[in-house]
């Protein structure tokens, strides 16, 4: 454990927890960081003691505890030409080749072996029970997410960054579901931290049915929000005492939203089964996250857990197509924008629990009509790329992640030499 770690007090202690909600929820998490960036003076979003992610929320936090800050991470998906790694969300809707050919290669001997139990007394036994065993050669996904590990693995190769949880300064805890025991599973943890972090974000984000269960070390892994949303307390046993919470994903209130006229249809079942579908899944995830925020403020007293997410009238959170350039650029202008509106009408609940722990909200930031996401993200390339383009904006992340990597090293190393020095008498 880095020595800068070690001395900071455990009262200083902040976590991040980012809940799951596949690209949408990535990318409406990256446009809220960058809005909280800007705005919360004294928190630096890559310097937090303990980072905690689920499905796409892993995504994120395993690349801010990379060093990889908002706007980095917002070029990344939303303005993918300018990124070092790029992010296409088809690499999600790739067919699970691999499991169709393993599925289908059992197909003849199930058949066989239903077949030869049905004759052996067809007069006493079911068809359909005998023939059940084939329920097997279904997929247990649809797709691959393999392209998820992938592009994580590219993006923790380059320097100054790690895709191993051991090696990085900051606590990292990336959370799965044991599909053969129904447990949530922490990789970063004693035990489940020499798991690669790329592996780890693939595991957490292998939603049932959609992607098939990955293996790791002899187990079956799925998606992490299968048993909390959140797992903020994660955070809290780590002994942080302000935990940032952001959740993407709300049910929508369809009939809210055509009173205040932002959309026509009051009744989602217009909408077929994926509407109908990603609803039900909102309500559940939603129900049981409210629970866990009920019990953080019993089970840690002391503790401040301050929770992100989008208004249930919010239409765009829920009909924006994410596999449109235009539709990621909107989403995360809208998701930057709401914080900000959100962080102001809180200011005076917000204030004084962020102030006990050093952290002060912009209020000139959060008045400023002339800010947006992409104004913010410009400024940052013009000042750092100048006149030289893109390919100086490349070198320029590459020093700023060098320099960032000799500062922790410095930081270390006079930790330990001043720990090692004996104390003076005094004079």
């Amino acid at each position: 454990m880095p020595a800068s770690r070690l001395d900071r007090p455990p009262a200083a202690r902040v976590g991040l927890a980012l809940a799951g909600g596949g690209p949408l929820g990535a990318i409406y998490e990256i446009g809220t960081l960058v809005a909280l960036s800007e705005a919360l003076e004294g928190l630096d979003l890559n310097e937090l003691d303990v980072y905690v992610g689920v499905s796409a929320g892993g995504l994120i936090a395993a690349g801010l505890a990379n060093g990889i800050t908002p706007a980095g991470m917002c070029r990344m998906f939303i303005d993918s030409a300018s990124a070092q790694v790029p992010f296409d969300p088809a690499m999600l809707l790739r067919p699970a080749l691999g499991e169709y050919a393993v599925r289908l290669a059992q197909l003849p001997g199930l058949f066989w072996e239903s077949a030869r139990e049905y004759l052996s007394d067809p007069l006493n036994r079911d068809l359909l029970a005998s023939f059940e065993r084939l329920g097997r050669v279904l997929p247990a996904g649809v797709f691959d997410n393999h392209g998820i590990a992938e592009m994580m693995r590219r993006l923790f190769d380059q320097a100054g960054r790690s895709d191993d949880f051991r090696a990085l300064k900051h606590r990292l805890f990336l959370v799965a579901t044991d599909l053969d025991t129904g447990e949530a599973v922490a990789f970063g943890s004693r035990g489940h931290d020499h798991v690669p972090i790329s592996t780890a974000v693939q595991a957490s984000a292998a939603l049932p049915g959609l992607y098939p269960p990955v293996p790791i070390d002899g187990r079956w892994y799925v998606d992490g929000a299968l048993k909390k949303t959140l797992h903020a307390s994660i955070a809290l046993k780590e002994g942080a005492r302000l935990v940032i919470c952001i959740n993407p994903l709300v049910p929508y209130d369809a009939q809210r939203a055509a009173e205040l006229g932002h959309h026509r249809e009051r009744h989602l079942v217009k909408g077929g089964l994926p509407v109908v579908l990603a609803q039900t899944f909102r309500a559940i995830i939603h129900s049981r996250m409210q629970v866990g925020m009920a019990k953080y403020e019993h089970e840690f007293k002391g503790a401040d857990v301050l929770l992100f997410e989008p208004r249930p009238d919010d239409d765009d959170m829920f009909f924006t197509n994410l596999f449109s350039y235009a539709g990621r650029r909107w989403l995360s202008e809208h998701a930057y924008q709401r914080t900000r509106e959100d962080l102001l009408r809180r200011h005076d609940e917000l204030a004084p629990r962020l102030a006990r722990h050093g952290v002060r909200i912009r209020r000139d930031v959060l008045l400023d009509p002339q800010r947006t996401l992409r104004r913010h993200l410009g400024q940052l390339q013009r000042r750092r790329a100048g006149v030289m383009g893109h390919s100086a904006l490349k070198l320029s992340d590459t020093l700023d992640e060098l320099a960032r990597a000799l500062n922790r090293l410095g930081s270390a190393r006079s930790a330990q030499t001043s720990s090692r020095s004996p104390a003076r008498a005094p004079a």
